[in-house]
């Protein structure tokens, strides 16, 4: 039997705009919160609100406007008690196997920063095989290109992505390239719910993933 996945991103403080169907996971690829917001109280606000989506199963990872986010890891590995957070840790949910990992290139003084040594260890230690694989930003030329033009994806991230052949990778990050591109054996879905440009919100992207892997 499939798994319904619903996946949001990139929601900077506007999650509440969001009409979510519900289903059996919810994914947010991190930029929760709005434009570094550092106070705790907006994550109880997120808190709350997830706990109030229909999704027995909420997962997160951070992004680099998270700073609030990043302040709370420093004191719990667990800062929700309506969703699981996940920073470089695999786990199976609904028979399906998931990885994430928040960080982030160039920004330095962003939340989730890693410079490009640390970066590459990061990106290196994913495993393959993986049924979903969640990071904040896109690989590199990958639904990446800002509304000027530009990539604003991760090289090094791309340089794995073979290697780690998801069967689907979700991300955010760059909003004005959201959407979904089928590459290979992988579905790669930039699920930015900002839209560039704009204080608005676009509709989540809602998948049926099977749990079994195809031989």
């Amino acid at each position: 039997m499939s798994v319904s996945v619903t996946i949001i991103s990139d929601t900077h403080a506007m999650h509440g705009s969001l009409s979510l169907p519900g289903g059996d996971i919810l994914i947010h690829c991190g930029d929760m919160l709005d434009l570094f917001d550092r106070d705790a109280a907006a994550l109880t606000e997120l808190d709350d609100w997830f706990g109030r989506q229909n999704y027995p199963k909420i997962l997160v990872t951070g992004g680099n406007h998270d700073l609030a986010l990043e302040a709370a890891l420093a004191r719990t590995q667990q800062p929700f008690r309506n969703a699981r957070y996940i920073q470089d840790e695999r786990l199976t949910v609904e028979g399906l196997d998931i990885y994430a990992a928040p960080w982030v290139p160039e920004l330095a003084s962003h939340a989730f920063y890693l410079d490009e040594g640390a970066l590459r260890e990061k990106w290196a230690a994913i495993p393959s095989g993986l049924d979903i694989l969640i990071t904040h930003v896109p690989p590199a030329g990958i639904l990446d290109h800002s509304r000027r033009g530009h990539s604003h994806g991760c090289p090094h991230l791309a340089a794995e992505i073979a290697r780690i052949a998801p069967r689907l990778h979700c991300f955010g990050h760059v909003h004005a390239s959201a959407g979904e591109s089928h590459i290979g054996d992988t579905l790669f879905v930039n699920a930015s719910s900002a839209i560039s440009g704009e204080r608005a919100v676009r509709a989540p992207f809602v998948l049926e993933v099977e749990p079994d892997r195809p031989a």
